[in-house]
């Protein structure tokens, strides 16, 4: 035997035993994890417990807001019409000015009557002296009592008379009625106008009032001057106000109660009959147990949820509070650390063997 052929004898031998001694340490982790993973859903296969989702209570800050949505309305709000017919002779505000209250706003032509007061006056001027004369005959016993009855009677009659002429001349005159901002007109100078007319409308603005409506259940919680929070749609700067007023009944179709508040609008920028979004805080729980709203189930006798106790869904009765949107506060029933079922309330029955395929966070 050649000594080349010895070489390549003895580099084959080599190779053969390198390759029984590498391959099974190659392959060894790799066939193993593979088994494992085909192993796994079959172990799942044969897994007959239901699969459910759970969560372990852990106690909570709560804090219980009421939110709703409302409507801005005018601290005072006053429609301008005249008492009396007349044409118009003089307007003096303009729209959208601030007035004062007491501020002569429209003026009714009033010729007719000012002319009837000038004939008054002197009437009055008259039987003045006339009563004087016969009060200082009576004094001396010159002329009967009768007489001077019947001169005072008359002064007294015509003193009336102005006093009407006056009240009707007043009637005249629109006048603001209280400090606010007067908004567009609907006459103009020389429109003949009835009591029936629409001039304008004055509103006071600062404060403004906010009215909305809370659920029945809430309707012990709320007091008056409780403090609230809303903000504008579209805006998110938050106003505050509080609670000056309470419905005494809870109205019918809705089961809600009204509500209105007062807030202080000094800049003008909350203008009425604007949505806003309201939130009244109601009392903060520093150690509430909450839970998934759907977990709760109704049953006659009031709720109960499930929870997981050695490898088996069981079935608590349970007392609530507070419900949100999406928890409810349990008062009674459960305890920190319980391990509280979420899912598969249509599935699952008492004792049943269930399987925890993910816990979630509340």
């Amino acid at each position: 035997m050649s000594t080349k052929l010895k070489f390549i004898l003895i580099g084959v031998v080599v190779i053969i035993i390198a390759s029984m001694i590498l391959i099974p340490r190659l392959s060894g982790p790799g066939s193993n994890s593979n088994e494992a993973n085909a192993q796994q859903p079959a172990a799942q296969e044969n897994d007959r417990r239901l699969a459910v989702r759970a969560l372990v209570l852990e106690p909570q800050n709560f804090d219980n807001n009421i939110r709703s949505t409302g409507t801005v309305l005018a601290d005072e709000d006053v429609v301008l019409r005249p008492e009396v017919s007349g044409r118009v002779t003089g307007i003096y505000f303009r729209e959208g000015d601030m007035v004062t209250e007491g501020d002569l706003l429209v003026k009714i032509n009033d010729s007719e009557l000012q002319a009837e007061l000038r004939r008054a006056e002197y009437r009055r001027n008259l039987a003045k002296l006339r009563e004087e004369r016969l009060a200082s005959l009576i004094e001396r016993n010159a002329t009967a009592q009768s007489e001077y009855d019947v001169a005072l009677n008359e002064l007294n009659v015509i003193e009336a008379e102005i006093q009407l002429i006056n009240a009707r001349i007043d009637q005249t005159e629109i006048k603001a009625p209280f400090d606010g901002v007067i908004g567009l007109r609907s006459v103009s100078t020389g429109s003949y106008i009835t009591p029936s007319s629409y001039i304008a409308e004055i509103q006071k603005v600062n404060p403004v009032k906010v009215d909305f409506s809370i659920p029945e259940r809430y309707s012990g919680m709320i007091t008056r001057d409780q403090q609230f929070s809303f903000h504008r749609e579209g805006s998110q700067e938050q106003y505050s106000g509080a609670v000056y007023a309470i419905q005494p009944r809870i109205e019918q179709d809705t089961r809600t109660l009204r509500i209105r508040g007062i807030a202080g609008n000094d800049e003008r920028l909350i203008l009425p009959g604007a949505f806003v979004e309201v939130q009244i805080p109601l009392r903060s729980i520093s150690d509430a147990l909450l839970v998934p709203s759907e977990a709760i189930i109704p049953e006659m006798g009031g709720q109960s949820v499930f929870v997981f106790e050695d490898g088996k869904a069981q079935r608590r009765q349970v007392e609530i509070g507070i419900r949100t949107e999406r928890r409810v506060h349990v008062t009674d029933g459960l305890s920190p650390g319980d391990t509280l079922l979420t899912t598969g309330m249509l599935q699952i029955r008492p004792g049943m063997d269930v399987r925890i395929a993910e816990f979630i966070e509340n």
